[in-house]
């Protein structure tokens, strides 16, 4: 390994990769629950390995140094979390569909049809992705790395285990690790299968936030233009309705704000 290299102007590029692939993806699911009330993305993290990493890597897969920026596609990584399996595969056809466009796919590989026999669970997709930093333009390598909150847990759990057997795990430790991610498998298939109930749970939610915003709307105008007592009235029937009513009773009440305001 070269020595005298300046690792910070080297990793400038893929530090504002990072920095705008994760902005991209949290853009994203804001416009998703913006639009629908809800994304297939929970979570996205971004993280650039340090000069020390990169070195060992390199020397671990016998990478000479002039061909760390092309044969080492992890140096920029991005990671996005999501609540179910099927929302994987729709943030994959998301970076698919924006192939070309402000990326390059280079590789998918896809552990989840294809668990490693380690039990490591994830779906990566490998882009190139185009910079203008204070040094010029340039393309650099991402690992964006999609999978759900079950595997990302193991997959903590497995690294901290490598660090500390130095990549060495004992046998016992290595089925232990097997018969978790087999259990996280099952997990995930059972929350796949509660899903509808779940994002009807989320809807209705929603749809009361909704609802409740409206009728404080109606409570602030009446405060405004004096009438104390209407306000007053219309704010206890909400607070009583907010335990146990239901979407169409609080919708009711909206009706009777908005009425009330409507004949001032």
């Amino acid at each position: 390994m070269e020595k005298n290299i300046d690792w910070q102007e080297i990793l400038l590029p893929y530090n504002q990769a990072v920095n705008e692939l994760v902005t991209k993806f949290r853009c994203l699911s804001e416009g998703f629950k913006t639009i629908g009330g809800s994304s297939p993305i929970e979570r996205v993290e971004g993280r650039v390995k340090n000069a020390s990493s990169i070195i060992q890597k390199a020397n671990r897969k016998g990478v000479p140094f002039d061909k760390i920026e092309t044969k080492i596609e992890d140096i920029a990584g991005v990671r996005i979390i999501c609540r179910f399996v099927d929302d994987i595969y729709d943030v994959v056809g998301f970076i698919m569909d924006r192939n070309k466009l402000d990326m390059e796919i280079v590789a998918v590989r896809d552990y989840i049809s294809n668990i490693k026999r380690s039990g490591y669970r994830s779906h990566h997709v490998i882009i190139r992705y185009p910079v203008v930093t204070a040094l010029g333009k340039k393309s650099v390598l991402c690992e964006i790395q999609i999978r759900t909150m079950a595997m990302n847990f193991w997959a903590i759990i497995e690294h901290s285990l490598k660090y500390k057997y130095k990549g060495q795990l004992p046998a016992y430790i290595q089925e232990r690790l097997k018969k978790s991610s087999d259990a996280s498998v099952l997990f995930d298939n059972e929350i796949r299968e509660i899903r509808e109930e779940i994002i009807h749970a989320e809807s209705l939610n929603l749809e009361k936030a909704a609802v409740v915003d409206e009728i404080f709307k109606s409570i602030s105008v009446l405060h405004t233009s004096g009438r104390i007592d209407e306000a007053a009235s219309i704010n206890d029937s909400l607070f009583k309705l907010l335990e146990n009513g239901s979407v169409d009773r609080l919708t009711e009440l909206s009706r009777q704000a908005k009425a009330a305001v409507g004949g001032n």
